[in-house]
């Protein structure tokens, strides 16, 4: 029966080693070495009650209620981590003193295994269910957060019923306590929605990582904004998606840009590029879009805004663009830019609206440059 009990632990362990292998191959996601840590804890937890270290039921009950909580906040920590979110020390440090000192009180003080049978199982469900609700907005996520969601309230609620139904209002006998109802229908319980549970955290994980390559493989590496195919894919989605609210496309043309490159050299002439493209992403506002399309052509959706406002918009960039010091410039350089706008149109294909911005731009720089010309404007 001994070896039956020890599958749990052994599968956690495999779980832990899977989240640190992950982890491995990109540093930067620590929730992953939080999730490996969850995961080894829960094993020494149940390891210590299985193998009763340490001896004595007191000790025992106590140290494995703190590894147990120090496992779900640690897994907890790790979801919210991953979205950006935490619960500050304080809060841990409450929760563990409410949750391994009513174990302690309601051994030592007041001995009663019933209640410190509902004191960890409803206090880990109310744990798991809280950050579920912080966490609610995976629900409109892709498909793999989706799931994860609705596996971790699943995995919260479970917590209830099963405790209600193999313990009700008679605790089990401590003599025979690991065969009782409860401790097998916990077991059971932890090993499918545990499984499923971190099933869905690695797939999530591999998502995640493919998120990550798709969004690289979208930015232009000298600036770090969107390349072409990387705005095309977001600027199309967005004109299918729009209803009535406006829509202006910006293309911004840096003046005389060979002339930096063939005097100063490619160094100098990238350098401005990095500069220009940061007054870009300065200037946007939330919602909008921004992205190189390639040499010194820069472009800009901006969502929520017409031609009249996309004028404005333009003509404080390019105010920005002429004041601004651009370093790898000698004394006596400036750099100006030149834009071509267009606001879209009922049905309009996004190469269609490039084609009037484009039209608007080219107008701007014979007009002289270090201008702005919205298509079919009359020029002032």
């Amino acid at each position: 029966m001994r070896l039956v009990l020890l599958v749990g632990p052994t599968i956690l362990l495999v779980f832990a080693a899977s989240f640190v292998l992950a982890w491995t191959f990109d540093r930067r996601r620590r929730h992953l070495l939080v999730f490996g840590a969850s995961c080894l804890l829960f094993c020494l937890g149940t390891l210590s009650q299985i193998l009763q270290i340490p001896p004595g039921a007191g000790p025992n009950a106590v140290v494995s209620a703190f590894i147990y909580t120090a496992s779900v906040l640690a897994f907890t920590e790790g979801l919210l981590a991953r979205t950006g979110k935490r619960t500050s020390l304080a809060e841990k440090a409450a929760i563990t003193l409410l949750i391994v000192g009513g174990i302690a009180y309601f051994y030592y003080v007041d001995r009663d295994l019933l209640v410190r049978i509902y004191i960890l199982n409803f206090g880990y469900g109310l744990i798991c269910l809280a950050t579920a609700w912080r966490l609610r907005d995976m629900r409109k996520g892709r498909l793999t957060e989706r799931v994860l969601f609705w596996t971790l309230l699943a995995f919260a609620l479970h917590f209830f019923p099963r405790t209600i139904l193999t313990v009700g209002v008679a605790a089990p006998d401590p003599a025979q306590f690991g065969l009782s109802p409860f401790w097998l229908a916990l077991q059971f319980s932890l090993a499918v929605l545990g499984v499923a549970l971190a099933l869905a955290l690695l797939a999530v994980t591999v998502g995640d990582v493919i998120d990550d390559l798709r969004r690289t493989g979208n930015l232009d590496p000298l600036t770090g904004i969107l390349n072409r195919r990387g705005f095309e894919e977001g600027a199309a989605q967005r004109l299918a998606d729009r209803h009535s609210h406006p829509l202006c496309l910006v293309i911004a043309d840096i003046d005389r840009f060979k002339n930096i490159n063939d005097t100063l050299g490619h160094p100098a002439g990238d350098e401005v590029l990095r500069t220009f493209a940061a007054l870009v992403r300065r200037a946007m506002r939330r919602g909008d879009l921004g992205g190189r399309f390639g040499g010194e052509e820069f472009v800009l959706l901006l969502s929520g805004c017409d031609a009249e406002g996309a004028a404005a918009f333009a003509e404080r960039l390019r105010a920005s663009v002429s004041e601004a010091r651009f370093g790898s410039l000698p004394d006596g350089w400036q750099v100006t830019a030149s834009f071509g706008l267009a606001e879209a149109r009922a049905g309009e294909s996004l190469g269609q609206l490039v084609a009037r911005a484009d039209a608007a731009l080219y107008a701007a720089k014979r007009a002289g440059r270090n201008r702005v010309r919205r298509h079919g404007a009359i020029p002032a």
